[in-house]
């Protein structure tokens, strides 16, 4: 017993342990890691805290801060808005484009980088797939324009026509003649 309690004594005594002092030679004691890495997040929020306080933001940090939100949601409501314009005023949109194609490649590469490095995720290649689209559409718009045209002379030339819009009930009555008492009496007195 008393060669047992020695050796146990030796590896555990004294408030020291030898295997554990040995294990943590080869891997890290996740206890005493978790209280660095705990010490280490609450520095880090005691900095950025005291760096974002509002009584030390002075007026030009707060501009700088609301110019910094403001791109994204620009470049959203902007692509939305070139939609509606495309659609409420082709021609003024063609006009447009026909500019945005007389832009120089070394511009778009330009613009491409920009964007890429302003967002981080984006690539040259994403830039000049939409100059190519973009051309593809202007392309497009003239045929899109006579379009337009040959609907406008088919709807003028439905002379005495109302349009029913999209009631689909009321245009098959206004294609159905029917008669009317009123008109057939006025015309019988006329002959009359």
């Amino acid at each position: 017993m008393g060669l047992i309690s020695g050796v146990l004594a030796f590896l555990f005594g004294n408030d020291r342990n030898i295997v554990r002092e040995t294990a943590e030679v080869f891997r890290e004691n996740a206890e005493n890691g978790a209280q660095r890495s705990l010490a280490t997040r609450q520095q880090a929020v005691q900095q950025f805290g005291a760096e974002f306080q509002l009584g030390q933001k002075t007026l030009f940090n707060r501009f700088v801060d609301g110019l910094n939100r403001l791109p994204r949601p620009a470049m959203a409501l902007g692509t939305l808005g070139l939609f509606v314009a495309a659609m409420v005023d082709p021609i003024w949109f063609s006009a447009r484009m026909q500019g945005i194609a007389l832009v120089p490649e070394p511009l778009w590469w330009l613009l491409g980088v920009i964007v890429s490095f302003y967002f981080g995720a984006r690539h040259q290649a994403k830039v000049q797939d939409l100059q190519r689209e973009i051309s593809a559409t202007m392309m497009r718009t003239p045929q899109v324009v006579e379009n337009l045209k040959t609907l406008d002379e088919l709807r003028l030339s439905l002379v005495g026509a109302a349009s029913p819009g999209s009631d689909t009930e009321l245009a098959r009555q206004a294609e159905r003649p029917e008669g009317n008492p009123a008109l057939e009496q006025w015309r019988r007195n006329r002959r009359g």
